[in-house]
């Protein structure tokens, strides 16, 4: 009987080594710090920073930026809700995926709960990341497409494998564990419509998920192994595109050759990740609101759902959190205060900034590329009736454009200050995390947010 996509997957992963290559260890590292302090971040700014005191039980898994503990269902669905919350982590841009959201949280719980440390966590991560990242390039943009986050779609299952594998699941458990964490898949885009802020929980809830599924198999739940295949399973009805299993089969062939967290991007700004491009564009310009008549913007076909449509709405949020998925709003905010920061999303819109927004228009653009590379190309129209085009190629801080450590621990120092984390105690972390031969998790409660 030839195996399932399912199956395949599960044995390439199996298949993969105990040691990481060096490169693909330091990566997953600075994308677990990356997530870490993102969170921290979280547990203090934006439209998450009360959830971390929703926990009731205790338990011994971390509620990130509390020093508290919780069960590993909770910490998960909280630390990947708090990941997730600012729109700064990391993305797989041709896949689409904000691993690190739902993975980190995960693994992490899992970890803390069943006492395990070091190589085996980082293991466990990215043994995640390359899962979801092939169920995202089987079908690319194909779950966007028909409305649905693919990160919180492919999540619960990329997490159950990562969870499983750091458990010790046996294939036919990690089969089952695929077959449960299925019936978790979700997570619509209608959020955009209201500015609602649920996108968050998604990851979080993709996180919980991971936890839940390896529970119930463990429990003796079992799962279908064709769960990935027809137009019932996971690609037709996700992504109306069953023959993706097939493409998923294929991609799993080279499971422990190819390693495509490595082309995973950090985000340099705290907003859709299909902006990031669009705000480089405009810093070029330096120039000041009087001096712009129109800014026109070629927005890749795929992302007008998501970061255009619709313009009215896009060119005027109702709530700066809303912004973050707003190209006229973030290019302004761009041209208007020369910067896009966090602080930019946590009150309300500014009217200085709505006004240049209103200038902005777009026009979407086939052939962009997308979603292999997130570019961008703009058009600017001066008040003196010159004009200027700028075209970004690709997003910075992804495979073409990376970040270095320095650029990536700056970050995660930055979002601990802006928690107010001892700044020792962020360096420490850091530090035990990143450099040291074994990394260390055991210091995650150090990172305490300081109460304001």
């Amino acid at each position: 009987m030839t195996a399932t996509a399912a199956e395949r997957l599960v044995d390439g992963v199996l298949a993969l080594p105990r040691a990481l290559p060096d490169e693909i260890d330091r990566v997953a590292r600075l994308h677990l710090l990356d997530a870490i302090g993102v969170a921290v971040a979280g547990s203090r700014l934006g439209p998450a920073r009360a959830l971390p005191a929703a926990p009731r039980a205790q338990g011994p898994c971390t509620v990130l930026g509390t020093g508290t503990g919780t069960g590993p269902a909770e910490a998960a669905l909280v630390n990947g809700t708090l990941v997730h919350s600012l729109e700064y982590d990391d993305t797989h841009t041709a896949s689409v995926m904000h691993g690190s959201s739902v993975l980190a949280p995960a693994v992490l719980a899992a970890a803390e709960n069943d006492g395990v440390n070091g190589a085996d966590v980082v293991r466990s991560f990215v043994a995640g990341w390359e899962v979801l990242i092939r169920l995202g390039l089987a079908a690319p943009s194909g779950f966007q497409r028909t409305g649905f986050q693919g990160t919180s779609v492919a999540g619960p299952i990329a997490g159950a494998i990562a969870v499983g594998v750091l458990s010790g699941l046996d294939r036919t458990a990690l089969i089952d564990a695929v077959g449960v964490a299925a019936s978790f898949s979700a997570g619509n885009f209608t959020f955009l419509s209201r500015g609602a802020t649920s996108k968050a929980a998604q990851a979080g809830i993709g996180a919980q998920a991971a936890i839940s599924a390896v529970a119930l198999v463990r429990g003796g739940i079992t799962g279908a192994p064709d769960v990935l295949e027809g137009e019932r399973g996971l690609f037709g009805l996700y992504a109306r595109d069953p023959e993706a299993a097939s493409r998923l089969a294929a991609l799993s062939n080279d499971l422990g050759s190819r390693w495509h967290l490595a082309d995973a991007a950090f985000k340099a700004l705290p907003c859709c990740h299909f902006l990031h491009p669009f705000v480089e564009a405009v810093a070029t310009l330096d120039a000041s609101p009087v001096g712009i008549r129109r800014i026109l913007c070629r927005v890749p076909e795929g992302q007008e759902q998501i970061i255009a449509l619709p313009w009215a709405r896009k060119q005027a949020p109702a709530r700066a959190d809303e912004a973050r998925w707003s190209l006229p709003y973030v290019l302004a905010l761009q041209v208007v205060r020369g910067a896009v920061v966090l602080d930019d999303f946590l009150g309300a819109p500014d009217p200085a900034v709505l006004e240049m927004a209103g200038r902005i228009e777009w026009e979407p653009w086939q052939g962009s590329g997308y979603p292999a590379v997130f570019p961008a190309a703009i058009e600017v129209e001066f008040t003196d009736g010159t004009t200027r085009t700028v075209q970004v190629d690709d997003v910075d801080g992804g495979v073409r454009r990376p970040w270095d450590a320095t650029r990536v621990t700056g970050k995660f120092l930055d979002n601990c200050a802006r928690a107010d984390v001892a700044p020792d105690q962020a360096e420490k972390f850091s530090d035990a995390l990143t450099s040291a031969a074994s990394p260390d998790f055991s210091t995650l409660r150090s990172l305490v947010v300081t109460a304001g």
